[in-house]
């Protein structure tokens, strides 16, 4: 069994200029490769990943910075399951939980 300190989660936050034309393309752009590449929208611009290992976490860190438009904001966070599984979450004032990974998709993206 794989441990919780091993798996490994990949968060990708953004503020991208969106007043013109040509900005407002290459943000779009760039939040449908997050979603391609499998990324969950979390916030408007927080877009989460399960992605395994370490080594995969390095993989989409490639990626994703292949893609940064050339303007604006991208930070990423790389954190274990287990700090995952530890996240709190408010909804209109209301305590809710983390969606929990299906067991199934663990199995294939690792």
């Amino acid at each position: 069994m794989i441990s919780g300190l091993r798996l490994m989660w990949m968060l990708v936050m953004f503020d991208l200029p969106v007043t013109k034309d040509v900005d407002r393309r290459r943000a779009t752009k760039f939040r449908n490769f997050l979603l391609d590449e499998g990324f969950s929208m979390s916030q408007f611009s927080v877009y989460l990943r399960f992605c395994g290992t370490r080594e995969k976490v390095h993989t989409y860190i490639k990626k994703t910075e292949e893609h940064v438009p050339p303007n604006g904001n991208v930070s990423i966070l790389c954190f274990t399951d287990r700090q995952y599984g530890k996240i709190v979450n408010f909804s209109n004032r209301q305590r809710t939980e983390m969606p929990k990974k299906s067991q199934q998709y663990v199995l294939f993206d690792l």
